[in-house]
């Protein structure tokens, strides 16, 4: 019997089978099978889309009472358990580990999804789905519980603060700032994709009839994240100067406030152009300070994120998928490195495969390899032109290029149709190359990995910090040419001659915000920025279709099925989940869905 007691194992029944008391009995005592045969060889998979419509309880969720709630939070120790459940919220596939950073990123003028149909895992990177997609609807679930649990928190703590002693309540109110920040950006997240979203500001309001739930002005979110950022920039210490808190890491600190704060700037000043200029004082705030900076080598990123090691450096928001131990899909592992890998096929006794379902767009690779951008060391590191065989003797299967084959060869072959055309479709990014950098790892197999996920890095805030400079000011100043050039001096390896990199002087406003654009995809290359660059910068549409124009001159029959269903002035947002239109009638969809 799964339940200790036969009462309870017959209403559990009940709830699940949607049945009455007087249907339900009992096994017979000669079908029940013991708890151990059930449990010692068989894997299980939660699926939280099985129960449907059932009326039962989510198993992620917790039953709770006030009474409960009233008998913790006792001091720092106990806070910084239930904080560190927010933090959790990170991990689901709904939120960094799947579906904000890989699938909802595709479909872009660098990246697509593998295939020339909309089957299956195809039909929301081709932007072919419905109001009722599922990955939509978890998503927005998803964000809303970690705002839950971050209010929650912050109601508990502000009642049990005045009780904790003088050093507790230092580590309160650093706790405080890390979960109005967590707050800040799974509002940033709703605000940026679905846009008019209700605001919840409590739990009594999350808790009250969908009925009486509104649709926020996205300028009332905005300034809520806004006050959140600056709350926690103003209690939060930087990474390097924390003394209070046993291990920060990848945790919240003044510098991830700050960076994330730009970027809120950033986003919202496509609504409100007066926010560039916060957005460039507040980057200037984090640069001057001289807590973060960029790690000399490009490279050293990917084997940290892949080794889950963290350095606070230039990495600013991380969200680490480290398991010691594997058990189920419960514990916190991500898709990082599988889905949007390097293609690989099975070794035994050390990998699953990765199917290298990300692939990069052609013409990108071609524009990466004009002349100018010869001494980029970061295009070989982010886009990979081979993939793995299955033995360690086979070694590297490459496509466009062979082993043998010098750069004018590859390029020639990249540029002409006619070769290995299929081949030059199956670029792969390969900045999580699993195989090349991890080096210890504790689980891994076809789906999952412990690869990491950076959210926000420095050279991100550095490339706005001259995008709004040159924005605000109507052209570039010194310190946004300096932001821009450090950027890519590291790209090309920081490099004695750095002619060979620097921007030229002199550009004016327009010219100036297309470097800027260029180097973002440059450097930023598959972290899940472009597709939200592109919207803000309101060129989405228009950039697919010059992509989908660009391929068909270069190679007529060259996949790029996401051209065929975006539609402008719609795709620009994601639709208000079909559940939450259903709920609450009150709502307006968004524009076209």
């Amino acid at each position: 019997m799964l339940f200790g007691s036969r009462d309870l194992h017959i209403w559990f029944e009940m709830i699940t089978c949607k049945v009455e008391t007087g249907q339900v009995v009992a096994f017979p005592r000669t079908e029940r099978l013991p708890t151990r045969t059930i449990f010692s060889d068989t894997y299980f998979k939660y699926d939280e889309n099985f129960w449907k419509d059932f009326n039962v309880i989510p198993l992620e969720e917790e039953i709770s009472t006030e009474v409960e709630k009233k008998n913790y939070l006792n001091d720092a120790s106990e806070a910084q358990n239930v904080l560190l459940g927010i933090y959790l919220t990170n991990v689901r596939d709904a939120m960094y580990g799947y579906n904000m950073s890989i699938y909802f990123s595709m479909g872009t003028d660098i990246s697509q999804v593998e295939g020339s149909t909309t089957e299956n895992f195809r039909i929301l990177p081709t932007n072919a789905y419905p109001t009722t997609q599922a990955e939509v609807q978890q998503t927005w679930e998803a964000l809303y519980t970690g705002i839950y649990r971050a209010n929650d928190f912050l109601e508990g703590i502000s009642a049990k603060i005045n009780t904790y002693s003088e050093k507790d309540k230092a580590l309160a109110t650093i706790y405080m700032g890390e979960a109005r920040a967590l707050r800040a950006m799974y509002y940033f997240e709703l605000v940026r994709r679905y846009e008019n979203i209700p605001l919840m500001t409590s739990t009594q309001m999350s808790n009250q009839s969908p009925s009486t739930f509104v649709q926020a002005d996205p300028a009332d979110v905005y300034k809520f994240i806004e006050d959140d950022l600056i709350y926690a920039s103003e209690v939060l210490p930087y990474a390097t100067d924390d003394t209070e808190r046993e291990d920060n890491s990848f945790r919240f600190s003044k510098g991830a406030a700050l960076g994330l704060l730009t970027k809120v700037y950033a986003t919202w000043a496509s609504k409100d152009a007066s926010k560039w200029e916060y957005a460039a004082k507040t980057a200037q705030v984090l640069v001057e300070s001289g807590k973060h900076d960029l790690l000399p080598d490009y490279e050293k990123l990917w084997e940290n994120t892949c080794n889950s090691v963290w350095d606070p450096t230039e990495s600013l928001i991380e969200i680490s998928f480290y398991s010691p131990t594997y058990s189920n899909n419960s514990d916190p592992v991500g898709r990082i490195g599988k889905w949007n890998g390097v293609k690989t096929t099975v070794k035994m006794g050390k990998s699953g495969s990765c199917a290298g379902n990300v692939k990069v767009v052609h013409t990108f690779v071609l524009d990466w390899r004009e002349s100018k951008n010869a001494g980029d060391l970061r295009r070989d590191l982010s886009v990979a032109n081979y993939r793995y065989g299955d033995k360690e003797t086979i070694g590297r299967f490459y496509w466009a290029a062979k082993v043998t084959d010098d750069e004018a060869t590859a390029l020639d072959k990249d540029q002409d149709p006619e070769k290995s055309q299929k081949e030059k479709q199956n670029y792969t990014p390969a900045k999580w190359d699993i195989d090349k950098y991890v080096k210890t790892v504790s689980f891994i197999n076809n789906d999952k990995s412990n690869v990491n996920w950076y959210v926000l890095r420095y050279a991100d805030v550095l490339l706005l910090y001259a995008e709004a400079l040159n924005e605000w000011k109507h052209g570039p100043t010194t310190e946004a040419y300096d932001a821009i050039n450090k950027v890519r001096r590291r790209g090309f390896g920081n490099p004695d001659d750095t002619s060979i990199c620097d921007l030229p002087a002199g550009l004016d406003e327009a010219a100036f915000r297309e470097a800027v654009r260029k180097e973002r995809a440059y450097e930023l290359a598959f972290e899940g920025h472009r597709r939200l660059d592109l919207v803000r910068w309101g060129i989405y549409y228009k950039t697919i279709q010059e992509t989908s124009n660009k391929l068909s001159n270069w190679y007529s029959s060259a996949n790029y099925v996401v051209a065929q269903y975006t539609e402008e002035g719609k795709h620009e947002l994601m639709p208000i989940p079909q559940r939450e239109m259903d709920l609450c009638p009150q709502f307006k969809q968004n524009p076209k869905w």
